[in-house]
């Protein structure tokens, strides 16, 4: 007489292959990231370094390798657009495209409005 009995086997559960892939792919997007990040360089558009020389806006290396440094982080935050605030200048840059855009002389008393930013960088003294 043959036994009627299912036997049940247990496999070890094996994690669906759609989760897997997704992060595999999480961890190459932020490889990709980084790796992006450690290429991009700072730029300073013609019209910003216009600015900065009729204002007579002086940034050291040292600021400008902080500045740099900040803008990425606030890349890998999410932010586009941002006002980077020094001691004495405004800054509006793209940190999606590593760009200064333009400046502002942080003394000068006249009215000032900024607009379509979504980030802003203070840096101190």
């Amino acid at each position: 007489m043959a036994n009627s009995r299912i036997n049940t086997i247990h496999y070890p559960t094996i994690p669906p292959q759609s989760k897997q892939v997704n992060q595999k792919k999480a961890v190459q997007q932020s490889f990709q990231t980084i790796l992006e990040n450690q290429k991009a360089e700072l730029k300073v558009s013609k019209h910003a370094q216009k600015r900065l020389d009729e204002r007579n806006i002086q940034i050291s290396p040292s600021q400008w390798n902080e500045i740099h440094e900040k803008m990425l982080e606030a890349k890998q935050k999410g932010v586009t657009d941002s006002v980077i605030v020094t001691k004495d200048a405004v800054l509006v840059a793209s940190t999606k495209n590593h760009t200064i855009i333009t400046a502002l002389d942080k003394n000068n008393q006249s009215d000032q409005l900024i607009t379509n930013i979504n980030g802003t960088i203070i840096l101190p003294d």
